[in-house]
């Protein structure tokens, strides 16, 4: 019986650069970069710079889709996917970005049956836009558009254990409750200060070599690990 279920963070994880950025740098008016550098201050959490950087968006949406469309993803993604399903685990992305974003790229890439967690895009104008938090939390630790970590207990019902597979920092709460992260960036660093159990990762290519391992139990979770407060 498997005992895995994966949470797979989008931006600059599967997709190659970050898909919020691009559309900022391409078509956000100023003050965008203010609320940016507000957020890694800590003086804001990322759903209040997020909420604030999609209303200075100025794209129709043929514009903002084009962008989105020159985007690509890990080009071994894919057959990480069909990996894990042949093995019969589910994975869920789970994002703090744009979910219009995702599913596009997602379809484009034949896995537009995915399940996808993330805040709604939602067209206000005929060239301005709002960010709605359907899966926000009050007590979301990290302030989060998506409260990742109460998305990975929700999943739990699939499975006992949680893989997360991240690059940054809306992966580092959810990284200390996760039973093994999969790690690239930023968040090989916060695993390693933190003693979390993790594989350092440059792409997918290196998750589909290291997933039978997990699952063959080779790749041992961290002792401590703890799943309350989240």
């Amino acid at each position: 019986m498997n005992q895995w279920t994966i949470v797979c963070d989008f931006d600059g994880t599967v997709s190659v650069g970050d898909v919020t950025d691009l559309l900022l740098e391409r078509y956000g008016a100023p003050g965008w970069e203010e609320l940016e550098t507000a957020w890694q201050l800590g003086e804001i959490g990322s759903r209040a710079c997020l909420a604030g950087q999609i209303a200075l968006l100025d794209a129709s949406p043929a514009q903002l889709d084009a962008a989105v469309a020159s985007i690509a993803i890990d080009p071994a993604f894919p057959a990480f996917v069909a990996d894990a399903r042949a093995a019969g685990v589910s994975l869920t992305v789970v994002s703090d970005g744009l979910d219009r974003a995702i599913h596009a790229l997602l379809a484009r890439y034949g896995l537009g049956d995915l399940p996808i967690v993330a805040n709604h895009l939602e067209q206000s104008g005929a060239r301005s836009w709002r960010l709605e938090f359907p899966h926000s939390n009050p007590g979301c630790r990290a302030a989060s558009g998506t409260c990742k970590c109460e998305r990975a207990e929700g999943l739990r019902r699939l499975a006992p254990n949680v893989l997360l597979i991240g690059d940054g920092s809306s992966d580092f709460c959810v990284a200390g409750s996760a039973d093994f992260v999969f790690a690239k960036h930023r968040l090989i660093a916060h695993c390693r200060e933190q003693g979390y159990a993790h594989l350092p990762m440059h792409g997918f290519a290196e998750a589909r070599a290291a997933l039978p391992r997990l699952l063959a139990g080779e790749l041992h979770a961290h002792p401590h690990r703890s799943h309350q407060d989240i």
